[in-house]
């Protein structure tokens, strides 16, 4: 398939996501509806839920704060596309569900350049190889005593982690088969509610209004991680499952112009589904572009009143371009730390080979882990930062007020 024919409707290969095997041909879908304008009073929009989603009898439809126009089914029904649970992480099991298991990083045999999302908590560092994700897009898990969701949804290309325990209570989620501005709505199997992924906000049921705490985590090629994390446990495609694990569902979706099940206008600033390393989450966000990135390698920015130090460095591949994954273009990874350390603001530039990353201060040379390598700094390591390398459209429609960085 020629990349001026890639803009292609999506469903088929969502239903491949929930059934397995290899996607079917692409047929052409129906225009998504332009996004609602007028506001339901507070009984349609119960009743808006309960007309449209009777397979949900045990989700409060009396608390929401997200419109129901907004949100349209992607798959089916609730883990449509099954999620993993790492044994012993969970209260409830997910009935549709996958085992999540891991082996050392240095004993798995990825291709170097499949991109892995990387989450470290309490000292603790996990890999999540998109290429098992894209087939799950939900894994509960456990850092040592911290309960932890991993999450990706590839329409949007979010990865993004966040600590399980809400009010106490430890939830497991799963996935809903319902999307908002394109991007997956997780719920969980305590109270049936509805969450954002991009956001962790619970938007429909008990949790409505409530936040999920989000955990840092980064996209970078499987070969510099398990380079530099090699005795780190990494999930494997040991799942129970028959996946075409390495194969992409999606193909060719990133070299598309509309994002698919998206209602709204995409935000003309900049392509719809140009990468985007997307900070502020809490604020107005700032949206730093893969394409400067890219040339620049390195953003010294604020974010949220915060000096960050954005790098970038080339060799791992686009989880949503070919059909196999390992051939896909390189899009390049990118990471954003705290430009703090010991009392004084750091700024970055690019070092003399890919991958390394210069101090003004002191000439020490960093990595895209943050971890200074050589130099007087040698054994420090800069805290990330919240950040994610997702599209364009997603970031904007759900901080339309964001601020694009320009080198």
């Amino acid at each position: 398939m020629h990349r001026s024919a890639a803009a292609l409707a999506l469903a088929p290969t969502l239903l491949a996501g929930c059934l397995g095997g290899d996607p079917p041909p692409a047929t052409p879908g129906p225009t998504p509806p332009p996004t609602p304008t007028a506001t339901l009073t507070a009984v349609d929009r119960i009743l808006s839920f309960q007309a449209d989603y009777p397979d949900w009898p045990k989700t409060d439809f009396t608390r929401s704060t997200a419109d129901p126009r907004e949100i349209v089914r992607g798959c089916p029904g609730r883990d449509c596309i099954p999620p993993l649970d790492v044994e012993g992480a969970v209260e409830i099991p997910a009935p549709r569900g996958g085992h999540a298991r891991f082996a050392p990083a240095a004993t798995l045999d990825y291709a170097e350049r499949l991109p892995v999302a990387v989450v470290t908590v309490d000292g603790i560092t996990k890999g999540y190889p998109l290429h098992i994700l894209t087939w799950h897009e939900v894994v509960n898990d456990r850092f040592g005593n911290r309960p932890i969701v991993v999450t990706y949804c590839p329409l949007c290309n979010t990865a993004l982690a966040f600590d399980r325990t809400v009010e106490g209570r430890v939830l497991d989620f799963g996935v809903s088969g319902n999307l908002r501005n394109s991007d997956l709505i997780m719920w969980d199997r305590q109270t049936e509610s509805w969450w954002q992924q991009a956001t962790g906000e619970g938007i429909v049921g008990a949790y409505a209004g409530t936040l999920l705490r989000p955990v840092p985590a980064s996209v970078v090629s499987w070969g510099e991680f398990r380079r530099a994390f090699p005795e780190a446990q990494a999930l494997t495609e040991d799942t129970g499952f028959e996946r075409a694990y390495g194969v992409n569902p999606y193909e060719f979706y990133d070299a598309t112009s509309q994002p698919f099940l998206f209602s709204g206008t995409p935000d003309a600033r900049l392509p719809a589904l140009e990468r985007v390393v997307a900070l502020d989450r809490q604020g107005a966000g700032l949206a730093v572009p893969f394409e400067a990135l890219s040339q620049a390698r390195v953003a010294n920015v604020q974010a949220g009143g915060v000096p960050v130090a954005v790098f970038w460095m080339p060799g791992t591949a686009s989880a949503l371009d070919q059909r196999e994954v390992a051939q896909s273009r390189d899009v390049g990874a990118a990471a954003a730390y705290d430009a703090r350390l010991e009392g004084r603001v750091l700024r970055f530039e690019p070092g003399p080979a890919p991958g390394t990353f210069i101090d003004d201060a002191t000439g020490s040379t960093w990595d895209i882990f943050g971890r200074a390598v050589a130099g007087p700094l040698a054994g420090r390591q800069l805290a990330a930062v919240l950040h994610t390398t997702e599209f364009w459209f997603a970031w904007a429609a759900f901080h339309p007020d964001t601020a694009i960085w320009q080198p």
